[in-house]
């Protein structure tokens, strides 16, 4: 790798009151080359004639980068003492005082050591920031807080060191330093990542093809995020609000109604067409309620944007046309799918419509009009009667027999009361049948009483004609006023029924989302709820068996029950009183009675829900078959990799003892032959022990093992335990509580788990530690510690530790196949103990055995 020229990592002088610029180099992978990079910016920078100084860099032993160190200015790192080890760290002091121009400071996620006056480094950073100095930094994608989940799932490694997206998101500049999966193998084969001996461990674990193939995606996915953050905070601050095509973006109005589901697969299509086309979803709700389309239909349609990989938004306005070009501008659509209009052609002449309206409005963004059923047979829902049947009947009757009833009470006084005292008569009845009975009662009492007050109290009596102006204007204005009040008694009964209704409707709803939101999924339990809200005989979620056909909905053996509440289920779609397809396959059907339009919105809306639980509880179940599994496949894996070392080392060292041995061209001395038989024999030893290890674990998993319990003086096992250590039993420090009571424990098998702790106490304690083995006793147990002096494990890995075949961190190829501490919890817990691990006081590992106190009889 050569340095190129490349863009200064700024473009002006910083004062001291002035912050100072962040740039990042992003890498995809670990070698990618991001320190490299950084020390390639900072040599143009100095050569430029700017200030340029090295904070922090880590080399990591590779030539190349630090080959590039040359030449720059290192201010001295600041030294830090912790656990009696010296640790060199970024010293923040130094460079603000020192006031470069540019400092460079790698690893940015790196914690510091306890002590320093910042935990993370990208404090250390921000300091420098607010000290008007410009920092060039390096980061790894997996290190990034919004991301570390998912890598861990990909990589299967925790990244413990993490920064949070936000202080990166904020740097003036972000380069990602990326490679392909290839090339990145190909460096760290040949030595340019890591030691020799590390690379193998590397491809076969964190470096796998797909892994970096996956992180890689993850950084390019989070770069673009970052240019389209800046994207719009450019054209927020330029007041820019055409549509710049620099990304395919396909919005799809959505009102709720039948043809969503064509218009919103119509825009998926058109966003595939274009590789890494956003497709976005928006209904529009006006601010006195929602523009059209019920909610259940938006439910499914939201759900259906979901599963095809878009997002679905919601605003309010009252323009429609203008809401949805805001919306389509704000995020910088190009496209906007939109359905053809449902309204009949004496409606369009009257008014654009809002696809009209939009295309006109639309400038730079390309309109599609999707036709669909709906508007080919230009259907609108009918709307519902504003008052019950009882109440229209009522009202007839007033208006039928209350007109002439009231004529015939007025007649007598015809000669004393005015005909203005009639028409307040008549008008006071026909408001009567308004409220009584809704806007045709009404409109046919003021047709009638205009009829009435013209024939009888009207001169010339008993003649349509009227002789005073004045007259027939006041019947004018009687049938006119009649008219208004009884079309406003129509509408404001109307807007109660619906406001009765949506309540209903709300409260049905509200029901719906605490039970998803108490966790109450279960399928009988959502069927149920939804029996006793409409009162049902039975709801029943079916399935269809196989392809869809024709005219299958009658057909028994094209569907099958997959959950049901109430009484007597039904068996097909055909058989029920109400059905609510929800898919191709899935279709809920109640028995009972028949449920109206509105009833059937909430119905859909329990469907959509059903539809989910089932998923989920579908989802539930193939986790919990593919976990034994996983497990298993895991185990195989790891089985393999650590035991195809752990079985060929010794056997590769007895085989060529015996062969040396067997050898008739080299004459041996006796010394050498004696060593030799020793190397083979202590390579058998070993490999008897790992096969009886990989024994004893299969027989406790199978729940086999032999365990024969009797009185155990832990002052005759202990000194046993640490006799067959060989070599190490030096190390070791004994230090039992006197008159220790008796165990109940197997021997044989107690010693085996004291030898396991141990030794694994002693490779991992300092040259020079021993490791304390106490005993003491605490009330009816008796508890056994190794305590070492080692790294320790963190406490989050403690139940970790003791998986078969894991070894803390992989880092050690030569401790064994890693069954030593799973064996020793799984013989502990075979004789009534426990094995739990413990932090030591000052740093190390405390294994503590607890076994019961063998009772007196």
């Amino acid at each position: 790798m050569t340095c190129g020229p490349g863009v200064p990592a700024s473009s002006r002088e910083v004062v001291a009151e002035v912050r100072g610029r962040l740039r990042v180099y992003l890498g995809a992978a670990p070698g990618v080359g991001k320190t490299y990079a950084m020390l390639c910016e900072g040599r143009r920078a100095r050569e430029r004639g700017r200030d340029v100084v090295v904070g922090f860099v880590e080399t990591h032993g590779r030539e190349r980068t630090a080959a590039l160190l040359e030449g720059l200015e290192v201010v001295p790192r600041r030294m830090v003492s912790h656990r009696g080890a010296v640790f060199g760290e970024l010293d923040v002091a130094a460079v603000i005082a020192r006031r470069p121009k540019v400092v460079l400071v790698d690893e940015l996620a790196h914690t510091n050591v306890p002590g320093s006056v910042n935990v993370r480094r990208w404090q250390d950073v921000d300091d420098i920031l607010a000290a008007g100095i410009d920092v060039v930094s390096t980061v790894n994608i997996q290190h990034l807080e919004s991301v570390n989940d998912v890598v861990r799932e990909i990589t299967g490694v925790v990244q413990r060191e993490t920064v949070p997206d936000e202080v990166v998101r904020r740097a003036d500049q972000i380069e990602l330093v990326d490679m392909s999966a290839e090339a990145l193998r190909r460096r760290l084969a040949h030595g340019n990542v890591y030691p020799p001996e590390k690379v193998d461990a590397a491809l076969a674990n964190y470096f796998r093809a797909g892994n970096l193939i996956a992180l890689r995606e993850l950084a390019l996915l989070w770069v673009a995020g970052k240019v389209d953050d800046q994207l719009d905070r450019y054209r927020a601050e330029h007041g820019i609000a055409r549509t710049w095509e620099t990304r395919e973006r396909v919005v799809v109005a959505l009102t709720g109604g039948p043809e969503g589901e064509t218009l919103v697969r119509r825009a998926a299509r058109i966003a595939a067409r274009t590789k890494g086309a956003d497709l976005l979803a928006v209904h529009v709700t006006s601010a006195d309620g929602p523009a059209g389309g019920d909610p259940a239909g938006l439910s499914r349609q939201r759900l259906l944007v979901e599963s095809l990989g878009g997002t679905y938004h919601q605003v309010v306005g009252e323009d429609i046309p203008r809401a949805l070009l805001d919306f389509a501008r704000g995020v910088n659509a190009t496209q906007l799918v939109l359905g053809a209009s449902r309204r009949r052609r004496f409606a369009q002449v009257l008014s654009r419509g809002v696809g009209v309206e939009t295309i006109a409005r639309s400038g730079s963004i390309d309109v599609h009009m999707v036709t669909h059923d709906e508007a080919r047979a230009g259907r609108r829902p009918r709307s519902r009667a504003a008052l019950t049947r009882k109440r229209r009947i009522t009202g007839w009757v007033l208006a039928v027999a209350g007109m002439p009833l009231l004529t015939a009470a007025l007649m007598p006084f015809r000669g004393t009361l005015s005909l203005s005292s009639d028409i307040l008569l008549f008008l006071s009845l026909t408001v009567g049948v308004a409220l009584a009975g809704g806007t045709w009662p009404a409109l046919t009492a003021a047709v009638g009483g205009f009829a009435l007050l013209n024939w009888f109290f009207t001169q010339p009596f008993h003649n349509w004609m009227v002789a005073a102006p004045e007259n027939v204007l006041a019947l004018v204005v009687f049938v006119l006023v009649a008219a208004a009040v009884s079309a406003i008694v129509d509408l404001a009964a109307r807007h109660t029924r619906e406001a009765v209704r949506a309540r209903a409707d709300a409260e049905v709803l509200s029901t719906l989302a605490g039970h998803v939101l108490r966790g109450e999924a279960a399928l009988p339990s959502l069927l149920a709820r939804l029996r006793e809200t409409f009162a049902l005989e039975s709801v029943t979620l079916l399935e269809r068996r196989g392809a869809p056909a024709q005219d299958d909905a009658s057909e028994p053996s094209a569907w099958r029950i997959v959950a049901t509440a109430g009484g007597t289920p039904s068996i097909c779609p055909g058989r029920a009183d109400s059905d609510v397809r929800i898919d191709d396959t899935l279709v809920l059907a109640a028995t009972g009675r028949l449920l109206d339009a509105s009833d059937r919105q909430v119905l859909e809306a329990f469907a959509a829900e059903a539809a989910v639980a089932l998923r989920q509880e579908r989802l539930r179940q193939e986790a919990a078959r593919a976990e034994p599994l996983a497990a298993t496949d895991r185990m195989r894996t790891a089985l393999l990799a650590a035991v195809s070392h752990d079985l060929r080392s010794p056997l590769s060292a007895a085989k060529a003892a015996v062969e040396s041995l067997s050898s008739r061209d080299v004459q041996w001395s006796k010394e050498d032959r004696e060593e030799l038989l020793a190397t083979a024999g202590e390579s058998l030893a070993r490999l008897d022990r790992l096969v009886e290890n990989l024994l004893d674990m299969s027989r406790l998993q199978a729940g086999v093992l032999g365990v024969a319990l009797e009185p155990v003086a832990l002052e005759e096992v202990v000194p046993h335990a640490v006799d067959d250590l060989g070599e190490d039993r030096d190390r070791v420090a004994i230090d039992l509580s006197p008159g220790l009571p008796e165990i109940d424990a197997d021997p044989a098998l107690l010693e085996r788990v004291l030898v396991n702790l141990m030794g694994n106490a002693v490779r991992h304690s300092p040259a020079g530690q021993k490791v304390l083995v106490t005993a003491s006793r605490h009330d009816d147990l008796v508890e056994i510690r190794v305590i070492d002096r080692g790294p320790g494990i963190p406490p989050e890995a403690h139940d970790r530790v003791f998986q078969p075949f894991q070894r803390l961190g992989d880092r050690d190829n030569h401790s064994g196949v890693g069954l030593g501490l799973a064996l020793s919890r799984g013989l502990t817990e075979a004789m009534g103990g426990t094995l739990v691990p413990d932090e030591t006081p000052g740093g190390g590992l405390t294994m503590v055995v607890s076994m019961p106190v063998r009772p007196r009889h």
